[in-house]
């Protein structure tokens, strides 16, 4: 019975390490194919004439202090662009966010902009609930929707707007890359994942089913496809209301893409646990969005299944195969950080810190272990609870949907 176990455990190396190699494959293909569109993108914004390009309002949710919070505003208060606005918003007079964004405002005079305060949430997600106040008071039918953790280049509305003029394209997303402010290990670790895990993901998505859906941190819209789908407040009862509106749009007939363009989501310093939460967070709201992908997902990993074949050998006496299983597992995930972070995103810690993503896998992996135990997560000061489809239930205040609200 023993040896049967053990056999099991090598069964289970050979499975893992099989479906991660196939991974890879698919990112290192779907990466090329995903740079190659990318020029051929950007060939196409910079062709666009200044004067044809539309004028543009940038929405910037705020809520409490962040890292870097001036100088991820002040990056969107200096675009090379002809012609654009910007609103920001924030739930309460005193959070100490608008200060900042008063501070900006009075810096760059030229740039026309406003403060909206929406005053508590009535919405489960507070922060589509700000939208929803930020979006009637916009002079323009373009919007880009970036969260305030968010830094981008002054080029970064020329490149991210010219496709929007394809009238049957509805929406344009962008990869973003991990950018740690402090020198914090587990910052490090994160903003690594967040440069090799979730592009490599997308491209792949991208590549065997085209794109359905968006990422929160930065993305453009056109007026009428927004309208199209019921407003913004069809996603307010959702945690990943960036990835329902993108699907929304889909849905609705209009096309949705990545830009060639990726910007910076700059991570702020948290202890360790503060760290888990918020991936564990993000891991059970793609196990609720997409449960079936979700599951599927445990088989990309490459290091666990690596650890289990050395202990299976270990343990058989085969000591060289277990070694070689771990091996090509930990040289799986240091090409896919090279390939990725480096080669698609050109973070170049993705490049000299290749050998720690291995760890970072590791760490993916528990996590994603842990997403199927509860339901309950901690977000923005408060307790939420995902129900079905991924919406989610605020614990601490009135539970009540955007159409009851509405109603």
């Amino acid at each position: 019975m023993i040896a049967l176990f053990w056999r099991m455990l090598a069964a289970l190396s050979f499975l893992g390490t099989a479906t991660s190699s196939v991974f890879l494959l698919l990112v290192l293909i779907a990466t090329a194919r995903f740079k190659l569109r990318a020029r051929k993108q950007l060939r196409i914004a910079l062709r666009v004439p200044a004067e044809d390009l539309p004028p543009v309002t940038i929405f910037k949710p705020v809520h409490g202090m962040e890292e870097r919070l001036e100088e991820n505003l002040a990056s969107f208060f200096r675009q090379d662009y002809p012609r654009y606005e910007i609103i920001i918003g924030s739930r309460s007079a005193d959070d100490p966010a608008i200060r900042i964004a008063q501070r900006l405002r009075d810096r760059y005079p030229h740039v026309p902009s406003r403060i909206v305060i929406s005053g508590p949430p009535e919405w489960p997600n507070a922060k589509v609930f700000t939208l929803d106040k930020m979006i009637p008071l916009s002079n323009y039918d373009f919007f880009i929707s970036s969260d305030s953790d968010v830094r981008v280049g002054g080029d970064f509305l020329r490149h991210i707007v010219p496709p929007l003029l394809e009238e049957k394209l509805g929406l344009v997303t962008c990869l973003y890359r991990g950018e740690p402010v402090a020198g914090d290990f587990w910052s490090m670790l994160e903003a690594l994942g967040m440069s090799v895990e979730m592009p490599s993901g997308v491209v792949v998505a991208d590549m065997l089913e085209g794109i359905r859906f968006a990422l929160g941190p930065a993305l453009a819209v056109r007026r009428d496809a927004v309208e199209a789908i019921g407003g913004i407040a069809v996603t307010a009862d959702y945690y990943s209301d960036d990835y329902v509106l993108g699907h929304k749009i889909w849905a609705a007939g209009y096309k949705v893409i990545f830009s060639h363009y990726s910007v910076a989501h700059v991570l702020t310093a948290r202890p360790f646990l503060r760290t888990l939460g918020d991936q564990l967070r993000w891991m059970k709201s793609t196990r609720h969005s997409r449960p079936w992908g979700h599951i599927g997902a445990g088989l990309t990993f490459a290091v666990p299944f690596g650890l289990v074949g050395l202990l299976a050998g270990l343990w058989s006496g085969h000591f060289r195969l277990g070694l070689a299983l771990l091996l090509i597992a930990f040289l799986n995930r240091v090409v896919q950080s090279i390939a990725v972070g480096w080669g698609l995103l050109r973070d170049r810690r993705a490049l000299w810190l290749s050998w720690l993503y291995p760890l970072r896998d590791l760490q993916g992996f528990a996590i994603w272990v842990a997403s199927f135990v509860s339901h309950r997560f901690h977000w923005r000061g408060e307790i939420y609870r995902f129900s079905e489809g991924g919406k989610i239930l605020p614990q601490d205040r009135e539970n009540r949907t955007a159409a009851e609200v509405r109603a």
